[in-house]
């Protein structure tokens, strides 16, 4: 078989490194891929929103599958495009993908089918915005309707910040037009929990559980980012919690969509919060989740194309889908001044030290036979062990042999499960 991966991240990264243990697959590509990518695939300079060239290069190299790892191509209509042309594709369409590319959508679907999330309000208009929350206080969460690159939430801990983030988001648009309507939810105390699932409408097949770490620095300090390190499974998190967001949250969330008339295929991120009173809805994303994918993908011992083939071909309920017993841990390196402003084109050192670890590229080029950097975050060191501590210490013991400027990175990522 002959594979096209779209994206240039760490996601699609661990994607590709997943499909190429298949002995079915001949070749893969990926559009427009980075500089870890292309040294496991063939990298074509086709960005990923240009949905006609992608569909024409599809055609052309005679591609049995397009997969499709970012959320902007998915609320686009990329799957759309694609299956217009007859070229199978795995990912949801866009009138399902709408479950992460609108937040008041995704609210309004819970509300309507009473699936348990937090207490919100919606707002397009500022001032009224601003009114409700320095009548509601803090902590507060403030979130961008649209997509934002995984920094469109904001956890206000004062009124100040929260009254910073509605100026910043719907009135300086830093996100354009994602700012453009605002979810204004209750603050949840708890442990945050990820379930990424294979789904092919009323069939929900949940893959490991996994936890991110959203915050920039240790401890859980700082702004949100695109997440700075995973670990799964969470044996601090009982089984029977685990399944009770399986039965209260992700089933009912996929059988809603198709009561809906949006059905979704494809994989389906359930962003949980474990609250005093059971787990809660924080987000749905309509894809792989970016660094959830380097850890969950890593356990998985089925073929990942046949998961692919099987939820698109409508036989996802009839797959045996088999998981390590191990754990993995991924600490994801990032550029200095991230999630803000930060410099590209550092060389990146060390790559050839890594001993226990898979290194996920996520923001790189090659540029005069050198690796350098190419985003806010650059690597995601991602190592295996028969248990969170060893797994931790292999991902860690590789982060050190890694190198360059202004490099950041937390020290604690999965310390919560060890306690």
């Amino acid at each position: 078989m002959r594979i096209l991966v779209i994206g240039k991240g760490g996601r699609e990264h661990a994607i590709i490194w997943a499909l190429r243990k298949s002995a079915r697959i001949s070749q893969i590509y990926c559009a427009p891929g980075n500089a870890g990518i292309a040294e496991l695939a063939e990298c074509v300079p086709i960005k990923e929103s240009e949905f006609a060239q992608i569909a024409q290069f599809a055609l052309d190299y005679a591609i049995d599958l397009v997969v499709v790892g970012p959320d902007d191509p998915l609320a686009e209509g990329i799957v759309d495009v694609l299956e217009e042309r007859n070229i199978p594709v795995f990912g949801p369409r866009k009138n399902a993908a709408i479950i992460e590319g609108s937040k008041v959508f995704t609210k309004e679907l819970l509300k309507k089918y009473s699936i348990p999330t937090a207490a919100y309000e919606s707002f397009e208009d500022y001032e009224a915005a601003l009114a409700y929350v320095r009548k509601q206080g803090a902590p507060i969460v403030i979130k961008a309707d649209g997509l934002a690159a995984g920094k469109g939430v904001i956890v206000a801990g004062t009124l100040e910040e929260a009254e910073k983030a509605l100026q910043e988001i719907m009135v300086d648009k830093v996100f354009g037009k994602s700012g453009s309507q605002v979810v204004i939810e209750e603050f949840l105390q708890g442990q945050e929990m990820s379930i990424l699932s294979f789904v092919d409408g009323n069939v929900v097949r949940p893959m490991v559980p996994s936890q991110d770490h959203k915050q920039v620095f240790d401890g859980d300090k700082g702004p949100n980012t695109g997440g700075m390190g995973t670990y799964c499974p969470l044996p601090h998190i009982p089984q029977s919690v685990i399944d009770e967001a399986i039965e209260t949250i992700i089933k009912p969330t996929a059988e809603a969509m198709v009561k809906e008339g949006r059905t979704f295929r494809g994989v389906l991120f359930a962003g949980l919060m474990i609250t005093a009173d059971g787990p809660k809805t924080i987000e749905f994303n309509a894809r792989f989740g970016d660094p959830e994918t380097q850890v969950v993908l890593s356990l998985l011992e089925t073929d990942l194309i046949d998961i692919f083939l099987a939820t698109i071909n409508g036989r996802l309920q009839d797959m045996d889908i088999r998981w390590s017993d191990e754990s993995a841990v991924c600490v994801i390196l990032a550029s200095g001044g991230y999630p803000g402003g930060y410099p590209k084109g550092i060389p990146i050192h060390g790559l050839d030290e890594v001993q226990h670890s898979v290194v996920f590229h996520a923001g790189t080029v090659e540029k005069d036979g050198q690796i350098v950097t190419d985003g806010g975050r650059v690597l995601g060191v991602t190592a295996k062990g028969a248990n969170i501590e060893e797994a931790r210490a292999k991902a860690y013991a590789d982060v050190e042999r890694i190198r360059f400027e202004g490099m950041q990175y937390r020290r604690d990522i999965a310390l919560k499960a060890l306690r």
